[in-house]
């Protein structure tokens, strides 16, 4: 079933006003939210009129909201891979992984895996007590690649899984002909082997975060009407089909801003389109949120969660 909604697209275009008023629709519909905000440079607490943090708010009820810490995920993700490091090393007391991971904090992947933990922690240990979590996400570009994180680094774990077989098969080996070689008192079983092991979980975490984006997810992108968040959607649109993540509705937000001429472009003529009015007086108060008609965008969400439920 589809319990979780993502918005993503071009910085600017009103990502996180349309997913706090989509998620106020729905929990003053009866449903009970969570929206969380991943973007690093959070502007939900401000939509939503109060101070938010790294644990669920109440905001009303049916809604509780908060802003991803990203910075103590990714010291928690550096934490918990140096823990595993020392555990499996920790015959080689020469090993000075200090100055390792002052270069991991900035090394490609860190940010989107640290994302990929706070996301599962929210499914984990937050959604349980919710119908539905509403995602605000950050510019296009970190948010393709934490959604793309699942399928990439299963590729790999999947190799080294099946490198750590080999491993295992040649101790195999080498300890039926000579029970008294050092390899014989080295783990030989799939079973009994911690690396073996670790995969295996790393394998199902990745395959279940793969399920929460691919099956259990409706993808919004929002954009307005210029070019450049039109460029932007199409870019999206053709990644999302290559990770296989669904591209459930366009949402084309600011309508009225320009009296410029405007379509939308074909190549994203046959994705549900939902508009909303540019709003000139601005957002001053969450009452404000209520006023962007977002019925439609909640009406489609219920229904393709429903027949999710039903498949």
């Amino acid at each position: 079933m589809q319990t979780n909604a993502f918005f993503l697209g071009k910085g600017g275009v009103g990502k996180t006003t349309l997913s706090a008023a989509f998620a106020l629709k729905l929990a003053r519909s009866g449903k009970r939210v969570l929206v969380a905000s991943l973007d690093p440079a959070h502007n939900l607490g401000d939509v939503l009129g109060l101070s938010l943090g790294d644990a669920a708010q109440k905001v009303e009820p049916n809604l509780d909201a908060l802003e991803v810490n990203l910075g103590a995920w990714v010291e928690r993700y550096l934490a918990e891979s140096r823990e595993e490091l020392l555990a499996t090393y920790s015959y080689n007391l020469t090993l000075n992984l200090d100055s390792f991971f002052d270069i991991m904090k900035y090394s490609p992947g860190t940010e989107e895996y640290a994302v990929l933990w706070a996301i599962e922690h929210i499914r984990c240990e937050l959604s349980g007590d919710y119908d539905f979590v509403v995602f605000d996400t950050p510019p296009t570009a970190l948010t393709l690649r934490f959604l793309a994180m699942p399928a990439i680094s299963s590729r790999w774990v999947a190799e080294l899984t099946r490198l750590r077989e080999r491993i295992l098969e040649r101790r195999q080996t080498v300890t039926r002909i000579n029970p008294g070689s050092p390899v014989a008192s080295s783990c030989i079983d799939k079973a009994d082997d911690a690396v073996y092991g670790k995969l295996g979980s790393i394998k199902r975490r990745l395959a279940d975060l793969a399920s929460l984006f691919g099956r259990e997810s409706y993808v919004a992108v929002v954009v307005n009407q210029d070019i450049l968040s039109v460029a932007e959607a199409k870019r999206i649109a053709s990644e999302l089909t290559h990770i296989e993540v669904p591209f459930s509705a366009l949402c084309v937000n600011k309508r009225g801003l320009s009296d410029t001429p405007w379509s939308l472009d074909a190549e994203l003529a046959h994705i549900p389109s939902f508009s909303f009015d540019f709003r000139p007086e601005g957002l001053c108060a969450r009452e404000d949120l209520a006023l962007i008609d977002t019925s439609a965008l909640v009406e489609d969400f219920l229904d393709k969660a429903a027949k999710k439920g039903q498949s």
